[in-house]
């Protein structure tokens, strides 16, 4: 604190500064990184988001402005201009929180797939699972919150192409030229979309435009989506049992009503919209993670104070008081320090304040 009064009194108040303990994690490097890239960006973020403000005002909308985190939840417009970085891969766990909310399944993966690229997450108590690796952005490792996501380069849009070994399914993309591109709405290039609906998967467009596709070129690219979808799945698991996947975004049309590793595939009504939903009915959220030395208060004194700040957090960021309630708690004791140091994970979440 002392070293932000410094700072302001020779930059000036206007000046972006950011204090790494209330973003980073442990790490010395890594949550100085994410310190300079969250004071880095707030100028941005706040150009951005006040930009949002002037179109509600412009369009007489009397309105308060949240974004979405990265977790799943959401942050007032003044908390989201102070932690940008927050709301990176925040597009990807609003469909988790979408799916959840969907489907009524809270522990399972979720699949996601887009115009160019499937994302894939995992549903824990419903909310998205944090990934405990450091994030690299631009090849610089962080450590601030991301969610544990793995993308691939496969959408409705992905190109389909077939040498004389074997078939190729993206990572190039039509994207959002799908439209005028795919075979089935008179363009002329093949893509995953078309496949899917010359195999019978899905129905769209105009069916007469890949009735004559090569039957071996169908059941080989299917067969390849298939893979690419299983083989992600088995990467988020974290054991051999099978588990309930679930199944959204407009580009879900290419993904089979049968998957390795999934116990079930469930594709919930308004599946197309599970990002837009997931944002809709987020709540908000604050969190605490952080070394403690447990020696001086006891073990059960600073989980209360952890908890109490974790909230406080979650009021800051937006959210009713009185709904708040703790909804993770991890403890992780750290070996080979002087004193009785535990590191502390801790997650409050509470509905918006009306």
């Amino acid at each position: 604190m002392l070293a932000q009064k410094i700072a302001c009194e020779l930059l000036g108040d206007d000046f972006p500064i950011t204090l790494s303990h209330e973003i980073g994690s442990i790490g010395l490097i890594e949550r100085e990184n994410a310190a300079i890239l969250n004071a880095a960006i707030r100028k941005l973020a706040e150009q951005a988001y006040g930009s949002f403000q002037n179109v509600l005002i412009d369009h007489g909308i009397n309105a308060d402005l949240f974004i979405t985190q990265n977790d799943g939840t959401l942050m007032s417009i003044e908390y989201a201009k102070k932690y940008p970085v927050l709301t990176i891969a925040s597009g990807p766990t609003n469909s988790l929180r979408g799916a959840a909310y969907l489907s009524g399944i809270l522990d399972g993966i979720v699949v996601d797939v887009g115009g160019t690229t499937t994302d894939v997450g995992v549903l824990s108590k419903g909310f998205p699972r944090e990934s405990s690796s450091a994030a690299e952005m631009g090849g610089v490792r962080t450590n601030f919150r991301m969610p544990d996501l793995i993308a691939i380069g496969l959408g409705g849009g992905s190109l389909v192409s077939r040498d004389t070994k074997s078939v190729t399914v993206g990572p190039q993309s039509v994207g959002y030229k799908i439209h005028t591109e795919a075979l089935i709405f008179s363009g002329s290039t093949l893509t995953t979309t078309d496949i899917a609906v010359a195999a019978g998967i899905a129905e769209l467009g105009d069916a007469s435009k890949v009735k004559d596709l090569d039957q071996e070129l169908i059941k080989e690219t299917v067969g390849v989506i298939t893979s690419m979808v299983e083989e992600v799945i088995d990467k988020m698991k974290v054991s051999a049992e099978d588990v309930p996947v679930i199944v959204v975004g407009g580009g879900s049309i290419l993904i089979p009503g049968k998957l390795k590793g999934a116990s079930e595939v469930i594709k919930p009504e308004h599946f197309e919209v599970a990002n837009a939903i997931g944002a809709a009915i987020a709540q908000v959220s604050g969190s605490i993670d952080g070394v403690f030395d447990i020696t001086a208060k006891g073990r059960d004194a600073v989980i209360e104070d952890v908890k109490k700040s974790a909230k406080t957090e979650a009021v800051k960021a937006g959210a009713d008081e009185a709904t708040v309630e703790v909804v993770e708690l991890e403890e992780i004791p750290l070996a080979y320090l002087p004193s009785n140091a535990i590191r502390f994970r801790v997650k409050a979440v509470g509905d918006l304040k009306r």
